[in-house]
């Protein structure tokens, strides 16, 4: 009989073989499910030591009908779908992968803000439906004296600063939490976000989604913007107010948006979005590429095991449970 149960609450991946292998070592069993509610979790989740979680909603009730969970790993960086204050006040770990994927998302949002500059997807749907015109992309700009605004600047900004001053770029940077020394550090200008919006060509997002960051760039700050500058969100979608998005983009205000990221994925059929020439839209997959991948579910599993088997693991999000 197995030591302990984990359950894989929803999952879209191919294979669990990471997973089964980390947990194999300390004798659990691992079950499967898609869990689309609270309600899925908690009739799947009976007498389970463990939760592995990609989307599915781990909320108060959760933590009040399952009184053997120990641990909940989330798959990913954010863990805006797992209840923290209900986790740690029902003396549940709530674990995550912070540190699996910095190069592919600044990758991503480099690459976004590259297609953007250089009008890559409009140009490449113009000329597959026939049509040979250079001019459907003017204005386009040089790189080199522009400004990139980033807002948030933890690890995977840093490493977008790092890639995108060779090309020129003057770096602008929001963020309340950091010191002084990251000016010198990685030669970027600290600003507030009112001045990074008003004088950033490009902007790019970066911080995790909470009740402080919800719609922290809503219909005001996109009203600063100037109407040559496009913004990348590859963090969370409801950092940014699609609405007011959707607002400033139909009405030109400002050039366009490229988005890994939105506030309903998927994107809803009849988004307007979806029907704009100047955004760029992708499925989330700013995070991805097979070494990627296996880092997330081997550190995910093994967030797990360590609490199963009593060791504190590395990557606590509620370092405050670990107390009792």
């Amino acid at each position: 009989m197995s030591k302990f149960k984990v359950l894989v609450t929803d999952y879209e991946y191919e294979t669990l073989e990471y997973e089964e292998k980390v947990l194999a070592e300390i004798g659990a069993e691992l079950l499967k499910a898609q869990c689309k509610t609270e309600e899925d979790v908690i009739e799947a989740a009976q007498g389970v030591d463990g939760l592995l979680v990609q989307y599915a909603p781990i909320g108060r009730k959760v933590f009040e009908a399952l009184s053997q969970l120990k641990v909940v790993a989330r798959y990913g960086v954010g863990v805006d779908v797992v209840d923290l204050k209900a986790a740690t006040e029902h003396g549940v770990c709530v674990v995550n992968v912070p540190d699996y994927c910095d190069d592919e998302v600044s990758d991503h949002a480099f690459a976004l803000l590259m297609a953007c500059a250089r009008k890559i997807t409009l140009l490449n749907n113009d000329v597959k439906n026939s049509n040979w015109n250079f001019n459907i992309s003017k204005p386009i700009y040089r790189f080199r004296g522009k400004k990139l605004g980033i807002v948030g600047f933890g690890k995977i900004p840093r490493k977008l600063a790092e890639k995108a001053k060779p090309f020129g770029f003057e770096i602008i940077v929001y963020d309340p939490f950091v010191d002084k020394g990251v000016e010198e550090e990685y030669g970027v200008k600290l600003v507030d976000l009112d001045e990074l919006m008003k004088e950033s060509d490009y902007i790019s997002v970066h911080v995790p989604l909470n009740k402080y960051t919800k719609h922290l760039i809503g219909a005001r700050e996109l009203g600063l913007m100037k109407e040559s500058s496009f913004i990348i969100n590859t963090a969370r979608g409801a950092v940014i107010d699609e609405k007011a998005l959707i607002e400033v983009l139909k009405n030109k205000k400002i050039a366009g948006a490229a988005l890994d990221v939105t506030e309903q994925e998927p994107i809803a059929n009849d988004s307007p979005l979806l029907n704009m020439n100047n955004v760029i839209i992708t499925p989330h997959v700013g995070w991805y590429s097979e070494e990627a991948l296996v880092e997330l579910k081997t550190k995910a599993a093994q967030g797990v095991a360590d609490v199963l088997i009593g060791k504190k693991p590395e990557r606590l999000v509620n370092k405050e449970v670990w107390d009792k």
